[in-house]
């Protein structure tokens, strides 16, 4: 083909690929524009070369010839079928694996690197099929570990492998006198699964391996002691009936975390920024700041806003009134990733779903909560969520009604996708029990245990919850 260039064929001393190698591989010495450049010569399957990858000393590169015709690198050099083909991310690495293999047995490279190699193994995959095992020996770099994935992907099940080298690529082991490596990553090599299969048999380690999962403790022992504490990478629950005071327990766990010097981020999408503050330094105060100030001194607000709020380790959304799930998800991972939060509070997910203007209820809340899920994963953070319940039939939560699981507003997913769900029961109609509300645990997927946990008496004069027996009346669910 006109437009090719010419060169010789010989060894290359710093990368230790020798003469033989490069001649069955066609690799050459040349000079372009006064440069020294590489050709590696791209080949039909007959052996007629029809492209050219001219390699510069600044590693850039240019094509000649026709770069639609470029297929593996080496492909034509090797039957369509074998027990095993080595894929590479680049020309100087198929030589290295050839040369260690006495260049006797398949080996190909991708013809525009990690970023293409999807590309290119799709438009050769019927070549590749017909091999049993297909080893692709990418660099160990996040690009070159994510494009060998890829690439395992578009093969039949079972016939993709990975090999893991213990420098860069082969070459980098070749030129260190490793070359060995090199064929022993590659007979190595650990068929491809996706991301999260796991084998069984590779879970000694982890199982045989006693960790406790570090949890924090509940500020109420009857809680606690159905719970084993509040743990990062969990989803928590809490629902209940409007006005119960769901609110008022979040608050409270907040502050009990803040106490313990746990970073946070708190969600309140029906109060404002300021009512939040108020609301976890009146804790602090045992005065609650948003009803009245009696009896608190500037320096004493002063002290309560540095425990709580200003201690530097509290961050609060002022949402302005935007409710968009997407937006919300988003400043949730911002706290957790940049402002290093440990657990998030978001009161409460009924809302977060109403501000959006298209589709019913249950399907936005099954997405939201499967985002929710994930990011609790993704994160490692723990997620304390409110929900509201749908009424009952007959009594009222107002009244005292039961939770249930089954209750929770919209759909089931709000049940399936928390860890743990606390459901709290107040009536508020009774002049002796209005000020006492039963904590009952309705799904516990730690440890099992779930039915009444404690009762929370609400002091009206400080704002505060303390741990008290249930109202009588509250049955005792069987564990």
């Amino acid at each position: 083909m006109e437009g090719l260039l010419e060169g010789n064929i010989q060894e290359l001393p710093r990368r230790r690929i020798e003469r033989d190698t490069a001649a069955l591989w066609k690799y050459q010495v040349s000079s372009m524009n006064g440069s020294p450049v590489q050709v590696a010569n791209y080949c039909d399957d007959s052996g007629v070369v029809v492209a050219q990858k001219v390699r510069f000393p600044d590693k850039k590169f240019i094509i000649l010839g026709d770069a639609r015709r470029m297929g593996l690198y080496g492909r034509h050099l090797w039957k369509s079928s074998g027990r095993m083909v080595v894929v590479t991310e680049g020309e100087i690495d198929a030589l290295s694996v050839s040369q260690v293999q006495g260049n006797k047995w398949p080996v190909v490279s991708v013809p525009n690197g990690a970023q293409a190699a999807a590309k290119a193994v799709k438009e050769n995959i019927d070549w590749l099929e017909g091999f049993e095992s297909v080893v692709f020996m990418f660099d160990m770099d996040e690009p070159g570990r994510k494009a060998a994935a890829e690439c395992a992907l578009l093969l039949t099940p079972g016939k993709a492998k990975i090999a893991t080298l213990g420098l860069k690529d082969p070459n980098e082991l070749l030129a260190a006198g490793r070359g060995s490596e090199i064929i022993d990553a590659a007979w190595q090599a650990r068929p491809f699964r996706p991301d999260g299969i796991v084998c069984g048999a590779d879970l000694w380690e982890s199982v045989s391996t006693l960790e406790e999962a570090p949890a924090v403790p509940y500020p109420w022992d009857g809680l606690q002691r159905l719970t084993h504490g509040l743990r990062k990478r969990e989803l928590v629950t809490v629902c209940g009936g409007s006005g119960i005071g769901k609110s008022s327990v979040t608050r409270e766990l907040a502050y009990h975390l803040i106490r313990q010097e746990y970073p946070i981020g708190y969600i309140a999408l029906e109060e404002s920024v300021k009512r939040t503050a108020l609301g976890l330094m009146g804790l602090h105060l045992n005065v609650p700041l948003h009803i009245h100030r009696d009896g608190v001194n500037d320096e004493s607000l002063r002290n309560a806003f540095e425990s709580t709020v200003g201690n530097g380790k509290v961050f609060l959304y002022d949402h302005f009134g935007s409710l968009d799930s997407g937006n919300l998800l988003s400043r949730i991972r911002y706290m957790v990733r940049a402002l290093g939060c440990d657990f998030i509070f978001l009161d409460h997910v009924s809302i977060m779903v109403s501000g959006l203007d298209t589709g019913d209820e249950r399907r936005l809340i099954d997405n939201t909560m499967t985002a929710l899920r994930s990011m609790v994963e993704e994160l490692g953070c723990g997620l304390v969520l409110v929900s509201h319940l749908k009424r009952p039939e007959g009594r009222g939560h107002e009244e005292g009604a039961q939770t249930s699981l089954a209750q929770l507003r919209g759909s089931a997913a709000i049940g399936q996708l928390s860890d743990m769900v606390i459901g709290i029961e107040r009536d508020q109609q009774d002049e002796e029990k209005k000020d006492v509300t039963t904590v009952r645990v309705l799904k516990n997927r730690f440890s099992g245990e779930t039915g009444r946990a404690c009762g929370l008496k609400y002091h009206r004069e400080t704002g505060r919850l303390s741990e008290t027996e249930a109202p009588s009346g509250a049955e005792e669910d069987e564990f």
